[in-house]
């Protein structure tokens, strides 16, 4: 009987191990119940991987390589095509790792000592710099710290998604993000100015309150009117009207593609059959790709 090859055993040795700590969990998981899915001795399993951090480390590292040469690549690019890269590149690097990503997320504790740890701060501070991009203010720099959170969390917390369609919620929030101001300067209504106006006219209204006249008559129509406007009409309750330009390639391919009925997209986007028909439609009259 041919041995089989070291690589093999090694690569089963991280496919069951990761099965084995997702569906158990890490601490739970003894390398003697790695080996007996394999048919392995322990002392096999002891052979490729001294110890099980060593296995943690082995499924961690192609998620870690991966980013770094994201980076690496993005590096050398201007400053929005930059940002662009690192925010695209990085959720299909978490939607490829997803596995892992959500084993480390119910044992992130495990890697929070070593040499991992430390590489997994730098990767994740050189995409915040290059997100906020150079001279950033301490806003940008917040919103570039949130930026990369939004490009990685919902993988974990929304993991019966589809990845398509987790691709495109995903890129939208974080463009609406990073679409809002976020400058240093003192802005229109300044925090202080904001406090002030709210100290001063008692609590906030209950929730439902009716703000009346042009600029309210509770402490939110007095903030809009620091703020040089208006209150903005609150919308009234139920699902969004308008798609971001990523959920409206989803829904369109997933038309085109014939996978998914108008009601199927309408309810995995969270929008009404109307919303999906008007962006299906303006496809089919304008031929436009997006």
């Amino acid at each position: 009987m041919t041995a089989e090859p070291a690589d093999d055993t090694r690569s089963r040795i991280l496919r069951a191990a990761l099965d084995l700590f997702a569906e158990h969990g890490y601490q739970r998981t003894p390398l003697r119940q790695i080996a007996e899915r394999l048919r392995l001795t322990k002392a096999a399993i002891l052979y490729h991987f001294p110890t099980k951090e060593h296995l943690l480390t082995a499924l961690v590292e192609p998620l870690l390589a991966d980013l770094e040469r994201l980076l690496d690549a993005a590096e050398h690019l201007p400053t929005e095509q930059a940002r662009q890269a690192v925010l695209e590149g990085w959720v299909d690097t978490m939607l490829t790792h997803r596995r892992p990503l959500g084993m480390l997320f119910h044992d992130i504790a495990l890697i929070t000592r070593g040499d991992t740890f430390h590489r997994l701060m730098r990767i994740a501070m050189r995409a915040n710099d290059l997100i906020a991009g150079p001279e950033a203010g301490r806003r940008a720099r917040v919103r570039a710290v949130q930026a990369v959170a939004m490009c990685s969390d919902p993988i974990v917390f929304f993991a019966d998604v589809p990845d398509e369609v987790l691709r495109a919620d995903m890129l939208d929030g974080v463009r609406r993000l990073l679409a809002t101001p976020a400058t240093d300067a003192a802005t229109a209504t300044d925090a202080a100015t904001v406090a002030e106006a709210v100290a001063s006219t008692g609590p906030a209204p209950r929730a439902g309150a009716t703000v009346t006249g042009a600029a309210g008559t509770g402490a939110a129509g007095r903030i809009a009117a620091v703020g040089g406007g208006a209150p903005t009409p609150r919308r009234r309750p139920g699902r969004p009207r308008a798609l971001g330009r990523e959920q409206i390639a989803a829904a369109r391919r997933m038309h085109e593609a014939g996978t998914h009925s108008v009601d199927a997209i309408a309810t995995t986007l969270g929008v009404s059959r109307a919303t999906v028909y008007r962006y299906l439609d303006e496809s089919a009259t304008n031929n436009e790709t997006i």
